[in-house]
C-alpha cells in the first residue's frame, strides 16, 4: 500500500509538471524515475516505515542502554547471583548477547522502559558497560505479569518456591487469580498449595534458604506443617542464625533445616510418649498402664483380671464418670 501510495505520489507529480504530455509518457517516465535514485529513496522511505513498526509489534532487536530500564515491580528469583549467573555473565562477555530480553515502554517515564523478562542479562550487561539487545513491545502490567511468568515456566528455571513466592508478591498486588493461574501455568489446586506454603513459612526463613532448586513441592509442605506450631516456627527462625546452616549452599540449607525441625519433633513426641504410669493390687491379678499424650489417655488392663475389669468399667463408666465430676465439684 505504501508503495503504491508514493508511485502515486510521483505520477501525480510528473503530470503536474507537464500537463501536456501524454499520459502514457508520464507513467514511463515515473516508473524510470522509481527505478533510479527516487527508487531508492521510496525503498528507504519504505524500510525506515516498515522497521518502524516491526517494532511497535515487539519485532525487532534493538539495543538499549540498560540504565533506561527499570526492573519489574514483581520479582521471581529470589537470588540473581545463583550459581548459572557467573557463567551466564562470562559467555555474553566472550561471545555476546544471543537471546533479547524483553521491555515495555514505562507507563510514566517517557524514554524509559520496564523490563518483562530477562533481568539477569540485563544485570551482565549493567556490570560490563554494554548495551542490552531489546524488543520493545507496548502492553499492560497484567499482560506484562502473565508474559514474565510464562516466560519463566517455558525455561523451567524458577524452583518451586520462587514459584510460590511470585504466586503470592501478585495476589498482594491484588491481580487476580486468574491472571496468577496463567502467568504460572497452574490450576487451583497447585496455586492453593504454593500460596499455603509461602504464606505459612516465616519470609525470613524463605530469605535465608533461597531458591533451592533441587527442593520440591512436597518437602517443602512437610516444612510448613511443622513450622504452623508457632514454637517450631521460632525454632526455625533461631536456627537459620545459626553457623551450621549458614555454612551450606541453598539445597543443603533447607535440609539442615528440615532435619533439625524433624528431629525437634520426633524427641517432643518421645517425652510426651514418656508420660506413663502402672498400678497393680498386691496379687498382680491386674496390671493397669495409663498413658497421657496432652489430648488424650489411654488405659490398657492386663494379667488375669484385666479383660473382666475393663468389661466392669466400660458397663459401669456413666457411675463412675458421675462420682468423678461431683469429685471435682467438691475439690476432692
Amino acid at each position: 500500500m505504501r508503495k503504491n501510495l508514493l508511485g502515486t505520489i510521483s505520477g501525480a507529480d510528473a503530470v503536474q509538471r507537464n500537463p501536456d504530455v501524454p499520459p502514457a509518457a508520464t507513467s514511463a517516465r515515473a516508473d524510470y524515475a522509481m527505478r533510479g535514485a527516487s527508487g531508492a529513496m521510496r525503498r528507504s522511505l519504505d524500510e525506515i516505515v516498515e522497521a518502524s513498526q516491526r517494532i511497535m509489534d515487539g519485532e525487532t532487536i534493538i539495543s538499549l542502554d540498560p540504565a533506561l530500564i527499570d526492573q519489574s515491580p514483581v520479582l521471581d528469583r529470589i537470588q540473581e547471583d545463583d550459581d548459572e549467573y557467573p557463567a551466564l555473565r562470562d559467555l555474553i562477555r566472550a561471545s555476546g548477547q544471543d537471546t533479547p530480553i524483553l521491555v515495555r515502554p514505562h507507563p510514566v517515564s517517557g524514554g524509559r522502559y520496564i523490563v518483562v523478562f530477562g533481568r539477569r542479562r540485563l544485570k551482565a550487561a549493567r556490570e560490563l558497560g554494554l548495551q542490552v539487545k531489546a524488543v520493545v513491545k507496548p502492553m499492560d502490567d497484567t499482560t506484562a505479569i502473565v508474559a514474565q511468568g510464562q516466560e519463566n515456566a517455558a525455561r523451567s528455571n524458577l524452583s518451586f518456591i520462587e514459584r510460590a513466592r511470585f504466586a503470592k508478591n501478585l495476589v498482594e498486588l491484588a491481580y487476580n487469580k486468574d491472571t496468577v493461574k496463567a502467568a504460572l501455568a497452574i490450576d487451583d489446586t497447585l496455586l492453593s498449595r504454593m500460596l499455603s506454603v509461602a504464606e505459612l513459612v516465616p519470609n525470613v526463613v524463605l530469605e535465608a534458604v533461597g531458591a533451592a532448586k533441587g527442593v520440591g513441592r512436597d518437602r517443602w509442605e512437610e516444612l510448613k506443617k511443622i513450622v504452623q506450631t508457632p514454637t517450631n516456627a521460632e525454632k526455625a527462625v533461631a536456627f537459620i542464625a545459626s553457623e551450621k546452616f549458614a555454612n551450606t549452599q541453598s539445597d543443603d540449607r533447607f535440609n539442615t533445616l528440615l532435619s533439625f525441625l524433624q528431629g525437634q519433633r520426633r524427641r517432643q513426641t518421645k517425652g510426651k510418649a514418656a508420660q506413663s504410669s502402672t498400678w497393680s493390687p498386691p496379687d498382680q491379678t491386674v496390671k493397669v498402664t495409663g498413658k497421657s499424650s496432652g489430648k488424650s489417655y489411654t488405659l490398657a488392663l492386663a494379667a488375669k483380671d484385666g479383660p473382666q475389669l475393663g468389661a466392669w468399667i466400660l458397663n459401669n463408666l456413666e457411675s463412675i464418670y458421675r462420682d468423678f465430676r461431683e469429685a471435682n465439684k467438691t475439690g476432692d
